[in-house]
């Protein structure tokens, strides 16, 4: 990737924050009048496992944008993914002052954690940030700017999302690609046999419009109100399960 064309990147992304989010053109899942059909089936974004591998140790830099840490002018490796949309309630209200965080592993299959490191690559990427957070508009609107997300061994390639508000957990999930092959294989997906809401939870990771270095956009709209989270299925690891006693989140 070009240097300096990422950091334009990085201007320009930075520059639609500030301009509001009709600026970022994301499209929306769901076209006029169907997402109000979604809501009167109930239809909520359901709750999964949040795995073992929430950060630890909570890096310094916290922003939306896990390409880049601190004044690095190294960005990470990766297909570059603005990832975005809205979190509504189950009225269909857009939920202000949402804090939502989103944790992934890096392009070498690794998370941000002490126990995390993929065994089978047994790399890290130490310019991406694996974790960040946003705090929702007015119109419920959150937008990170990460990598597409990629597997690792036991797992499909998956986005953790973590909903806050008034700093009360209101939902975990994770987010999937749509027509990854290895969807049908992972254990955790696969606990979704309802069709609407796998629907809620995978999405295209379509080309961005005009982008020069191949970025990618996600929308995944995030409708509050689903039941249980899953209560069994622990994350599997990045090449084996650490060592220590089994981690107390689920």
């Amino acid at each position: 990737m070009n240097h300096s064309n990422f950091l334009a990147s990085r201007r320009a992304f930075l520059t639609r924050m500030g301009a509001g989010a009709a600026a970022l053109s994301i499209a929306r899942l769901f076209e006029p009048g169907v997402f109000a059909e979604e809501l009167q089936r109930r239809v909520f974004t359901p709750r999964m496992t949040e795995g073992p591998f929430y950060p630890d140790h909570l890096p310094l830099d916290k922003d939306n944008d896990l390409l880049i840490i601190g004044d690095s002018i190294t960005p990470a490796v990766g297909d570059v993914t603005h990832l975005g949309g809205k979190i509504l309630d189950a009225k269909g209200n857009p939920v202000k002052n949402a804090m939502v965080e989103i944790w992934q592993v890096d392009n070498y299959g690794s998370y941000l954690h002490s126990h995390g490191l993929n065994r089978k690559t047994g790399k890290r990427d130490t310019n991406f940030q694996g974790y960040g957070t946003f705090e929702t508009s007015s119109t419920g609107e959150y937008r990170f700017r990460t990598i597409k997300p990629v597997a690792y061994p036991g797992r499909t390639p998956h986005i953790h999302v973590r909903v806050n508000l008034n700093g009360k957990e209101q939902l975990t999930t994770q987010f999937f690609i749509k027509g990854e092959p290895l969807n049908d294989r992972d254990g955790i997906f696969r606990e979704l046999t309802d069709p609407d809401s796998r629907a809620m939870v995978v999405g295209e990771f379509a080309p961005m419009k005009d982008s020069k270095i191949g970025e990618l956009v996600a929308n995944f709209d995030v409708v509050l109100g689903a039941g249980p989270r899953q209560e069994h299925r622990h994350d599997h690891p990045p090449g084996g399960r650490p060592p220590g006693p089994p981690p107390d989140r689920q």
